[in-house]
C-alpha cells in the first residue's frame, strides 16, 4: 500500500514564500511603534516551511515557526516558539484566500485570521483571544506585505 503524498497540500504554502514587511495595529485600530520582517522559506527537506519573525518594539518576541502537513488528509500545523521560552501548536488552514491559525488551552485560547490578497502580496489579519470565556476579541491586527524584489 503506497503512502499519500504531501504534494498537493504543500503547494497550498507558496503563498506565503518570500519575505514580507510586517505591520501591526492594537485593537483600536491605532499603528504601534516599531517595523517588522518575516520570512517564509522551505526548509532543506522541502517538506516542511519555516517562518522567522523579527519585530523592532519593545515587548514584542522575535519567533520562529514550523508549518508541516499530514499528507494523509491534507491537515497542516505549526510549532511556535519565541525569545520569551514559549512554545506552542497551532492547527493550521489555508487556501488561495485565508489562512487560518488556532489553538485551544492555557494560558487562553486563540487564532489568528488573516485575508489573502487575489495577487497574494498582502495578508490582511488579526491576533483573536478568549481570555474570559468562550467569546473571542480581537488582541491586534497584524498586515504582511510582500518585499518585491527588483
Amino acid at each position: 500500500m503506497g503512502q499519500a503524498s504531501a504534494e498537493q497540500a504543500l503547494r497550498a504554502l507558496e503563498p506565503l514564500v518570500g519575505e514580507w514587511t510586517v505591520e501591526a495595529r492594537g485593537p483600536d485600530g491605532q499603528a504601534w511603534p516599531g517595523a517588522g520582517r518575516a520570512s517564509f522559506q522551505w526548509h532543506p527537506s522541502q517538506a516542511h516551511l519555516v517562518q522567522r519573525t523579527v519585530i523592532a518594539m519593545p515587548g514584542a518576541p522575535d519567533s520562529i515557526s514550523i508549518i508541516g502537513c499530514d499528507a494523509a488528509d491534507g491537515s497542516y500545523v505549526q510549532l511556535y516558539s519565541d525569545e520569551r521560552g514559549v512554545c506552542r501548536i497551532y492547527t493550521m488552514r489555508i487556501d488561495n484566500k485565508e489562512w487560518i491559525l488556532q489553538r485551544d488551552g492555557e494560558p487562553f485560547p486563540q487564532r489568528f485570521i488573516g485575508t489573502i490578497s487575489d495577487d497574494a502580496r498582502t495578508i490582511s489579519g488579526r491576533w483573536e483571544k478568549a481570555e474570559n470565556g468562550p467569546e473571542f476579541t480581537v488582541d491586534f491586527y497584524l498586515t504582511y506585505r510582500k518585499v518585491v524584489l527588483t
